[in-house]
């Protein structure tokens, strides 16, 4: 077509177009930063809706993280404060775990010395009403729950409960305060000569709770440590750094870290510690991850001590926040952690694929990772030595020295039903309000599992199961005996009496627990140089 056949109208459009062109190339020269504000100042100024801007700006950084590496996020403002109130140490509530159960509040347990404790809130309590608002029914959610309950220091929430025994709701105005969040589930001796020390993450409180368990245990004639990391996602690089100093004779490395724009750095032992000639074994799994690997990755490259159970996450990545100036922030990957022999914690990823990668952990599991140590093939290629020549593999987390599978007896479908229906957890807390006045004698773990041992507790749960239509399965039943009566006395013993208590339950029978004993009998704690 030629210009001259061209109708004014169209001639205009066709100049509109060319303009949007020329602006085209002239941003096009531009660094990709300033591509993206001008982006979004063109969709500011000329897009033809009006739009949120902040709403977009919120829903566009996400994405831009998402095509880097696995741990790199955006948190809201709305989100950042609670964020990093678990690694803190404490947060503003009214001291009580609870649970949800027919479209109730139940408090589970009451944290000691907290504001619940001090007006008289009691385990087995239903919250009805929170601040004269009925708060029962389809609308109770968890993150409701929490929502109403927690707020800042110095408020208060009226409360309106219902007690077992009581015809008339009792009313409670509870002023909010800090609630410790501890880091340390369990520390107890076993068999009166090895100190277990269980560890949820790597807090702000998380070094010198672990240095009161340690005295803890040298008052009672500790002659060696396990400390239990399963479970374990990590926290701050720092206090595990200082938890392993405790371990450590002067001058050994921790741990290092080097990124494209960070320069190497290492963290070596200060000769400080107070447990350097100590026993040691150190618990892994599957979800033991970053500040667990370095602490795992330290006493294994120094031969410090022995580590059991399975390969850990491979969470190898160091994070900086950075903060935005309404509250927002990124965690930004800036560095890579290292073992002291130079293995890379971190497991493989493609940046931009982060399904792939949220999947690993299943792979594992389909691949029978957690059941035999025959499936996982090491990468010869990625060999190191560790102090006294012992060979180990990088590759992604840590592998531990001796390996313990997932224990799978007394999986049947008998057992896949009720759990997926939720009953192994529903039947021990009715249980327990039912028969809580009885059960409050029993002030510790052994009393209180003498005494479950004689209720029949599995065959009440099956009733209580086929009630809910779970068909009874004589057979598949006492295949899943002894793995449905330890979910069902655990969760009692929790629910009545807390969570040191059920720790120390569950390790009766735990196989990684038992072969860490065994090392430690046996006199063994600290490998020694292959031939």
């Amino acid at each position: 077509m030629r210009l001259k056949n061209i109708k004014p109208a169209s001639l205009a459009l066709m100049l509109l177009a060319l303009g949007s062109f020329s602006s085209c190339i002239h941003y096009s020269g531009q660094s990709g930063s300033d591509k993206l504000s001008s982006l979004l100042y063109v969709i500011g100024h000329q897009y033809v809706d009006t739009v949120d801007m902040d709403e977009l700006v919120e829903k566009t950084i996400p994405k831009v993280l998402s095509e880097l590496d696995p741990h790199s996020v955006y948190i809201p403002a709305k989100d950042a404060e609670e964020s990093n109130q678990e690694l803190r140490g404490s947060f503003s509530g009214i001291g009580i775990q609870f649970m949800i159960q027919s479209d109730t509040i139940y408090v589970s347990n009451i944290i000691p010395g907290g504001p619940a404790e001090k007006v008289g809130l009691m385990a087995g309590d239903r919250i009805v009403t929170i601040d004269d608002s009925l708060y029962v029914g389809k609308v109770v959610s968890n993150d409701g729950a929490m929502k109403r309950l927690k707020g800042p220091k110095g408020s208060e929430v009226r409360l309106g409960v219902k007690r077992y025994g009581e015809p008339e709701l009792q009313h409670f105005t509870i002023v909010r305060g800090n609630i410790p969040v501890k880091s340390v589930d369990a520390t107890y001796m076993i068999d009166g000569r090895w100190c277990y020390i269980k560890i949820n993450k790597f807090g702000e409180t998380t070094y010198p709770e672990m240095l009161i368990a340690l005295a803890q245990g040298m008052q009672q004639g500790m002659q060696g440590c396990i400390i239990d990391l399963r479970g374990n996602t990590g926290g701050y690089m720092g206090a595990a750094i200082q938890m392993v100093n405790e371990f450590l004779p002067k001058g050994e490395m921790i741990v290092y870290t080097e990124g494209e724009h960070t320069p190497r750095y290492e963290e070596h032992a200060n000769g400080s510690g107070s447990c350097q000639g100590l026993p040691l074994v150190v618990l892994t799994d599957e979800t033991s991850a970053s500040a667990s690997e370095i602490f795992a990755g330290a006493i294994q490259d120094n031969d410090r001590g022995t580590i059991i159970g399975r390969r850990t996450f491979g969470k190898g990545l160091v994070q900086q926040p950075i903060e935005f100036a309404d509250g927002s922030a990124i965690r930004l990957t800036i560095a890579r952690y290292y073992t002291p022999s130079g293995r890379c914690i971190q497991k493989p990823y493609t940046n931009g694929h982060n399904d792939e990668y949220e999947l690993d952990l299943l792979n594992r599991y389909e691949h029978g990772e957690f059941f035999t140590q025959d499936s996982i093939k090491q990468d010869e290629s990625l060999a190191y030595v560790t102090k006294n020549g012992r060979t180990v593999y990088g590759g992604g987390g840590i592998m531990p020295d001796i390996f313990i599978p997932q224990d799978t007896t007394g999986y049947t479908s008998y057992y896949a039903a009720v759990a997926k229906a939720g009953l192994l957890t529903r039947f021990p807390f009715e249980y327990t309000d039912r028969n809580r006045p009885q059960l409050v004698q029993y002030t510790t773990m052994d009393e209180l599992l003498h005494h479950l041992e004689g209720q029949d507790i599995v065959e009440q749960f099956v009733q209580h199961a086929t009630s809910k239509g779970i068909k009874r399965r004589n057979n598949l039943i006492r295949q899943s005996h002894t793995l449905i009566e330890d979910i069902l006395y655990g969760n009692i013993i929790y629910n009545m009496l807390g969570m040191e208590e059920y720790v120390k339950y569950l390790n009766l029978s735990d196989p990684t627990v038992l072969k860490a004993v065994e090392v430690l009998d046996r006199g063994e704690s600290r490998p020694q140089q292959r031939p």
